[in-house]
């Protein structure tokens, strides 16, 4: 039986879960177009999957996974430009916070724009967005937030990360806040039962992350990190296992597999729903093999770096128990890491007092994991 404080969270964690309801049940859908133009194709073409596309996803995460740093490579951008304008909430919730709204109102802000080199269907998306927040200095780290997180999240963490003398890229997520196709009003292409969608917004997403490291170095900054929230955690893991420039890292929450969490998680309960009927855990951990952290640790130990691992004990979207098991991986493959243990959830992070604690862990890594 959990103990007073332990259900008091869980409660607590079930009433901020239950704020968002507008989440849409989709039955499962394989997505097969969405490969076209992979790399790792191997002399793919779309009719060899018709017959069979869960034995066709399965083997090209296989591949991917065997050959990722081609499966993560890119063209790097020409069109970069900082874009001045009116910073907007793009809240994904159904009945938007007008406190939030009032805000930002008459404000602004500079932004970060490119042409993604991962193109696809919605133009909103294909334009990478990232809020810049300079400081003197040659540090720099992109950060990453959770799924469906506004864009005026974590906007106060990248002004204490100013403050230590670190410029900060705030990456918007593909299907994120401005990048959000006019279709849909949640993040919902990002993470959904669209196998082949959900894995390419996660190579975007990588991808773009590296291309944001790209403009640092060109502004001067050669000492670059990353920080990454929930789904942005693994975006980060992921592109800190493919990018030797990465040499600080801090993952605010972390799990194994994809399909872990979509499958355990409080806030997935809708995609596990429309794909239950059709696939069981062990299947979908499968064809999401890629776009899973646990792949990558091999890839992740070629370049030293400093790593920070971030859970909290009463999560019930990265449930602590993965968690745990990230931190054995990396005490087995000997990383250089720290970790650090909330007393709350995966939503209860985001609350007083949580929130304070949290960023204390952060800004007190970064603070000092770029020494050396």
């Amino acid at each position: 039986m959990p103990s007073r404080y332990a259900q008091w969270m869980y409660d607590w964690e079930h009433r901020l879960t239950s704020v968002d309801n507008n989440r849409v049940v989709r039955p499962l859908d394989w997505g097969v177009e969405w490969a076209r133009e992979w790399p790792c194709r191997n002399g793919w073409h779309p009719g060899q999957s018709a017959d069979n596309p869960e034995k066709f996803f399965g083997d090209f995460n296989r591949r991917i996974v065997g050959a990722s740093d081609e499966f993560y490579s890119y063209t790097r951008p020409r069109d970069y430009r900082l874009e001045k304008r009116e910073v907007q909430v793009f809240s994904t919730r159904e009945v938007p916070d007008q406190k939030l709204e009032e805000k930002v109102r008459g404000t602004s802000a500079e932004f970060l724009r490119f042409t993604s080199p991962v193109r696809t269907p919605y133009t909103e998306n294909n334009v990478v967005n990232a809020r810049w927040f300079p400081a003197r200095g040659r540090r720099a780290i992109v950060l990453l937030p959770h799924w469906n997180s506004d864009a005026i999240a974590y906007v106060s963490l990248c002004r204490v990360f100013n403050m230590l003398g670190i410029a900060v890229l705030r990456l918007s997520m593909p299907y994120h806040d401005i990048r959000m196709p006019a279709e849909i009003r949640r993040a919902d292409y990002a993470v959904s039962a669209n196998i082949g969608r959900t894995l390419d917004a996660a190579r975007q997403g990588v991808v773009d992350v590296r291309c944001c490291l790209d403009w640092l170095e060109e502004q001067g900054y050669n000492r670059l990190g990353i920080v990454g929230t929930s789904l942005g955690s693994c975006y980060a893991f992921i592109a800190a296992a493919h990018d030797p420039r990465i040499r600080v890292a801090a993952f605010n929450h972390a799990s194994t597999y994809f399909a872990d969490v979509a499958w355990h998680g409080q806030s997935t309960r809708h995609i596990r729903k429309g794909v239950e009927q059709q696939i069981d855990l062990e299947r979908l951990r499968q064809v999401w093999l890629a776009i899973s952290p646990m792949s990558y640790f091999e890839q992740f130990s070629r370049w030293r770096k400093k790593s920070l691992i971030v859970y909290a004990k009463y999560d019930l979207t990265f449930l602590p128990e993965f968690s745990r098991q990230v931190v054995e991986q990396f005490e087995r493959h000997g990383l250089d890491h720290k970790v650090a243990v909330l007393p709350c959830g995966h939503y209860t992070t985001g609350e007083t007092p949580y929130k304070y604690m949290d960023g204390w862990h952060l800004a007190s890594f970064l603070r000092t994991a770029f020494e050396g």
